[in-house]
Parts: C-alpha cells; structure tokens; sequence
C-alpha cells in the first residue's frame, strides 16, 4: 500500500483523506439511520395513551421525545395536548411541524458533505492526473528522455485517476441511497403525525 501511495505522488494525500472522511460519514449514517432508531414499532401508539392520560404526561414525554426521531415529533404533541386538551389543531399543527422541520435537519446532517465528497473526488483525482502529465512532459529535454521521470509521470496520473473514481463511486451510491431512506421516513413521519392529530384532537 506504501508502494501505491509513494507511486501516486503527493496529490493522493488529499484523496486518501478525502476517503477517510467519506467512510467515516458513511458508518456514522449507516448507525444513525437505522428504523430502530428513527421509526421503532409502536411509538404512535403510546404517544397517543400518552396524550389521552391525564397525570404523568410531562415526564413521559420527555422519556418519549428521548427514544427516536419519532418520538421527538409525538412528544411535541403530546406535551401541547396535556396544556391544551381541546385544541385548537392547527396550534397542535404548527408545534409538530416546527420539531418535524428539526428533525429533518437531524436526519440529513453529513449527506450534503458526502455528497460534495462524491462530486470532488473525481476533479481531485483529475488534478493528480495533470500533475502526472506535467512530470511526463518534464520528462522530456533536449538529450533525450528521462525513463524513470516518465514512469513516475504516469504512474501519478493514473493512481489518482483510479483512486478519485474509487471513492466518488461508492460515495455516490451511498448519498443516494441514504437521500432516499431519508425522504422515505420524512414522508412516514409526517404520516404517524396526522394519526396523532387524528386520534387526539379529530376535526370538528
């Protein structure tokens, strides 16, 4: 591997961070972007006896609101509900729309970077591609030609080509797929939360 990066000459240095960055993101998404802890079974169901119990719901919330995403946007409701029993709706409306808006936030922290990640990766690698073609046309003067120069030359280019391609390729799937998962539980969260408006204060 010592071999590779000696090879490919000093503009790998900022791939290989640049790689370094994109796996980091993508564990730390794969981890917070599990269903268990955005959409665990079960959470609008006691958000709802929650809302309905009359002593206790302050400190259940806050247990509630502690769970998941999901229960950080129903513990919002339910906290509006133990102050405001009979509504209005849109006032219980506005409240989870506001947390719903935080938690959005929440679940797409770092996609932008890794997406910027798989957008640069290929330029940083085009980069080292023109710094090898420099070294191979240096490589070149009036008594002749420098083999060893022009082995490097090439060698430079062609690592950090391979090696911008090797991350922006996979960086790209993940963003995407993550981009997608994303919108999937926004569009599941939003859902859960008019049950909860439904079940607790119904339209009148």
């Amino acid at each position: 591997m010592f071999a590779v990066i000696q090879a490919a000459g000093w503009p790998i240095w900022p791939l290989l961070i640049a790689s370094v960055i994109a796996l980091a993101l993508i564990v730390e998404r794969a981890l917070s972007l599990r269903r268990a802890r955005v959409l665990p079974t079960g959470v609008l169901e006691n958000a709802i006896a929650l809302a309905r119990r009359g002593a206790g719901r302050q400190d259940a919330a806050e247990a509630l609101a502690r769970g998941s995403m999901l229960g950080r946007v129903l513990a919002t409701g339910v906290r509006y509900v133990a102050h405001n029993p009979q509504g209005p709706r849109e006032g219980a409306k506005e409240a989870l729309e506001e947390t719903g808006r935080a938690v959005a936030h929440e679940l797409e922290r770092f996609l932008p970077a890794l997406g910027t990640i798989a957008s640069v990766a290929p330029l940083m690698g085009l980069f080292g591609t023109v710094i090898g073609m420099i070294e191979i046309f240096g490589a070149q003067d009036a008594t002749g030609t420098d083999p060893a120069q022009l082995a490097h030359g090439i060698s430079v280019a062609l690592y950090n080509t391979g090696f911008g391609l090797m991350i922006a390729i996979p960086a790209m799937i993940f963003y995407r797929y993550y981009r997608t998962r994303v919108d999937a539980f926004l569009v599941e969260l939003e859902t859960q939360a008019v049950h909860f408006l439904d079940a607790t204060l119904p339209r009148h």
